[in-house]
């Protein structure tokens, strides 16, 4: 394993501790993406059937979800149409930061907010937040390259679009939109979380 990578997972590791023991708050950040008709490879059919979904007329365009997922604790989330955006990344790690502020405020732990290298993530514009984060409670942790599986929010996009979305083929976006906070409401009601919707003045 190369050095930077055991450094990374050490660091990781580390951190996860720390969760544990209650001395930082811990997310993980990912976007993802739901078309109205959701992929067979999601589905569920009997064995000895082939799995099958009606096409629409309409294919509709694709939602995608910004979401922040603290495992146990809360899962934050955006929709949009259309690709994330720098602009749109600092609205939301602006919603973060003042999030991660209250909690510095209250508790004096600092956030750590697990995201990986997409260019919204390193942009110019980006970097030039991340000493005000900073100031505010707020710490990013770069995934290494190429390890989504170091970062824990894939798995509820996963479970959402496998256990809550699978099978099923949604009329517009809107409809799309509504299935996908319901499902992660449903979510979170099983798994006593707090979860909270982002939404776009």
């Amino acid at each position: 394993m190369p050095a930077p990578l055991r450094v990374k997972l050490s660091s990781w590791e580390l951190l996860k501790l720390w969760a544990l023991l209650g001395l930082v708050h811990l997310k993980y950040l990912d976007e993802s993406g739901c078309y109205c008709q959701s992929p067979t490879g999601y589905a569920y059919t009997p064995r000895g059937q082939q799995k099958r979904l009606e096409q629409m007329r309409r294919r509709g365009r694709r939602i995608n979800i910004w979401g922040v997922w603290e495992p146990q604790v809360s899962f934050e989330y955006a929709l949009m149409l259309g690709s994330l955006t720098t602009e749109t990344y600092l609205k939301l790690m602006e919603w973060q930061a003042q999030i991660a502020q209250r909690r510095l405020e209250d508790t004096g732990k600092l956030t750590v907010i697990v995201q990986d290298n997409a260019s919204v993530h390193r942009s110019k514009l980006t970097q030039q937040q991340w000493e005000l984060w900073q100031q505010q409670g707020l710490v990013i942790f770069f995934l290494p390259p190429y390890s989504p599986q170091m970062n824990r929010i894939e798995d509820e996009w996963l479970h959402l679009k496998r256990d809550e979305l699978a099978g099923q083929v949604f009329a517009d976006e809107y409809d799309l939109a509504i299935a996908i906070a319901d499902g992660l409401e449903a979510r979170a009601v099983r798994g006593q979380y707090a979860v909270e919707r982002f939404r776009f003045n």
